[in-house]
């Protein structure tokens, strides 16, 4: 039996921090706590996110998605949609700034609150591509979810300033990423978690961020989940 919850498109950014050694041991990550009344994964740690709106189709970034990641967004689109790249990098520096306070931006224009009184626009060439997932059925919301990564030191705020956040998620702070997991997580979290760890280990805390060799696409469409690699 098909379910008929819709399923929208969403976007993640995973900030990391780091401060440590070679092996990634000193890295860090902002996690925030979805309050207990949610609709969707209550009082579960998360990342900033959300769904991607219309009108983050219409916003002019400073800069677009970098390639391959741009390519690898358009790749294994869902019947029913296949959103713009931008479109989606847009709305997880949207929500990075609404739900943390967070920019990650350049110079520029941008009718958003905290970039406007910033004088910055959005800039998606700060992020890495690196995880999808589409929410099992059954469940009470649906989401594309795709995860991208970005270093705090690209931010454009002061990263330990969240005076701007909005009041979705609580208690948001730096994680060290090698006690993230031991908090209360959405299942799908461990495993980018567990990507990330996999994407930085051994990288100078000074080195840029790899692109990784291929995404991992969990595609939960259908009753009959599938694995793939986006290449």
């Amino acid at each position: 039996m098909t379910d008929p919850t819709p399923i929208r498109d969403a976007a993640t950014v995973i900030l990391l921090r780091r401060t440590g050694g070679g092996t990634g041991g000193g890295s860090s990550v902002l996690m925030g706590m979805r309050g207990a009344g949610a609709v969707f994964m209550p009082s579960k740690y998360v990342f900033p996110g959300g769904a991607v709106d219309a009108s983050d189709a219409a916003v002019s970034l400073a800069a677009p998605l970098a390639e391959p990641h741009r390519s690898r967004l358009a790749r294994e689109p869902r019947p029913d949609c296949t959103p713009h790249p931008d479109a989606i990098a847009a709305a997880a520096l949207r929500e990075l700034a609404e739900e943390t306070g967070q920019l990650i931006g350049r110079p520029g224009r941008c009718d958003w609150p905290g970039f406007a009184e910033a004088g910055l626009a959005p800039d998606a060439a700060s992020l890495t591509y690196l995880f999808r997932a589409i929410t099992p059925p059954g469940r009470p919301r649906r989401f594309d979810a795709h995860f991208f990564v970005a270093d705090a030191a690209c931010l454009a705020t002061d990263p330990d300033d969240f005076s701007r956040a909005c009041d979705e998620l609580s208690h948001l702070h730096w994680v060290p990423l090698a006690q993230a997991r031991a908090l209360d997580l959405p299942f799908i979290t461990e495993v980018v978690l567990a990507e990330l760890a996999d994407l930085i280990a051994g990288l100078a805390p000074d080195a840029p961020l790899p692109v990784p060799d291929t995404v991992p696409f969990f595609d939960n469409r259908t009753p009959a989940p599938r694995f793939a690699q986006i290449a």
